[in-house]
């Protein structure tokens, strides 16, 4: 029986023809870095898995590997083969998760070697699921009844995505990986409505990336595996603001004080917006790269461009979630705002520049230097923020900014300082506005992105909630 209806079928194709005619690229970084035809990541994959995953994997389940090894192995080769996105918060962290709620080991590693091992068949993989989500909701509810806080909790929604990857090394052939990604994009095509359960939901997904697999290959006269649907499904989801942020904005004309609707409504309307990024969030990547027109466009609005920036930023933080404070403009010598998570005991001190090409550090450094020392003193002193996190937002980093990062950290009370590109914190945005629930701003959400100093860039953001 057919998961799809000839109209779905219909636009699967045509995003398949758009991912065959896209260029080809020749090299793979990460997992999502999937744009091109022929693509080596599934060689790649296949050689880290015989290489190395299966036997890993194959090791614990004899019995030879204990859990605590198990589990660092599994970060180990995962941080040097960043092929399957399995470092975010649906990978490696809910496994730390896991483990560090659970009281009983032993326990835990019977329950975990039970769920991870290639299923037989689709309804003991459905079973899997479902009684694995049984225990994680135990270990949670232990958790919270022994005085911790429920946040520190591992997520049930991670649970496909963390068995299907282990089904996958013992079986790549068989078991799809169930990426968010992949489903965001399937929702945003139209075809994916959720089942009631995880394990349907998984059955379901694996059937429609079969279904794809022969459609593709009829209508293309190429072999399409369950890797490449993958990657027809990456093509169209890497860039998630698609139909917004790449589109050049016109004026808005407007005849005798009424608006023409017409310019505003139907004109790119050949499909239906699948964003979830509001146009104040949507825009910020031009707004960093000082575009020109948006230069014009702030003018008419009375406002800097500079100064609109930091207000689009500011709200960017305010939908995360943060409890947030613009500084900035006729106030001193001060960071252009604040970002609180009091629950999370942190702080975000954060400045916005636009700069065309990338922003350089060294230039401001003295005045940045000046004024974090003196914000980060004082928040610091606030016994409920224990970090101290300072954040630059712009279209692009250039390099030379080791030794102004290694500077901050030795003489002002900042924990890490991040170089943020806007397309990145608008990749945070999609994430949020998706998965609302799924994404908090403490240690299992936003908080690791701005725990690490250097560049965060869309595409690590993105790989980070695949």
């Amino acid at each position: 029986m057919s998961n799809l209806n000839e109209q779905q079928k219909q636009r699967a194709i045509e995003v398949m023809r758009e991912y065959l005619a896209a260029a080809p690229e020749p090299l793979a970084k990460t997992s999502t870095e999937v744009k091109r035809r022929d693509f080596p990541l599934d060689k790649k994959r296949v050689e880290v898995i015989e290489e190395l995953l299966k036997p890993l994997l194959r090791s614990y389940l004899d019995g030879e590997t204990a859990l605590g090894e198990f589990k660092s192995g599994i970060d180990s080769l995962n941080k040097r083969n960043s092929y399957w996105g399995f470092k975010g918060i649906k990978g490696q962290m809910f496994f730390n998760l896991v483990f560090k709620v659970a009281d009983d080991l032993e326990e835990c590693d019977e329950e975990l070697k039970s769920a991870i091992t290639a299923p037989e068949n689709e309804k003991i993989a459905s079973s899997r699921l479902k009684t694995f989500a049984s225990y994680i909701k135990r270990l949670g509810q232990e958790w919270v009844e022994a005085g911790n806080d429920s946040r520190g909790c591992p997520k049930v929604s991670s649970i496909p995505f963390f068995l299907s990857y282990f089904w996958q090394i013992q079986d790549h052939h068989t078991w799809p990986v169930y990426y968010t990604n992949s489903v965001e994009t399937m929702k945003d095509l139209n075809l994916w409505e959720e089942p009631g359960d995880f394990g349907d939901a998984y059955v379901k997904f694996k059937h429609i990336h079969e279904e794809l697999g022969e459609l593709f290959a009829k209508e293309s006269g190429k072999p399409f595996s369950l890797y490449t649907v993958e990657h027809v499904f990456w093509f169209k989801g890497e860039h998630p603001l698609a139909n917004t942020s790449d589109k050049k904005i016109e004026p808005i004309k407007a005849k005798d004080d009424e608006t023409d609707e017409k310019t505003i409504t139907d004109e790119n309307l050949h499909l239906l917006p699948a964003s979830y990024v509001p146009p104040i969030i949507s825009i910020l990547p031009r707004m960093a790269d000082n575009d020109e027109f948006l230069k014009e466009a702030a003018k008419h609005s009375g406002i800097t461009l500079d100064r609109a920036f930091e207000k689009h930023v500011n709200a960017a933080f305010t939908i995360l979630g943060y409890e947030t404070k613009l500084l900035g403009q006729g106030q001193g010598r001060v960071p252009d705002g604040l970002a609180i998570a009091h629950d999370e005991s942190y702080v975000i001190i954060w400045d916005a520049k636009i700069r065309n090409g990338g922003y350089r550090m060294g230039t401001d450094d003295r005045i940045i230097h000046e004024y974090i020392q003196t914000q980060s003193r004082l928040l610091k002193k606030r016994k409920s923020l224990r970090n101290v996190y300072y954040l630059i937002i712009s279209s692009g980093f250039l390099d030379d900014f080791d030794d102004s990062i290694r500077t901050l950290k030795m003489e002002t009370d900042v924990n890490e300082v991040g170089l943020v590109e806007a397309a990145a914190l608008v990749e945070m945005i999609d994430a949020k506005l998706r998965s609302p629930l799924d994404i908090t701003l403490g240690s299992d959400g936003l908080q690791p992105l701005f725990a690490v100093s250097g560049i965060l860039t869309e595409e690590m953001v993105r790989e980070f909630f695949i």
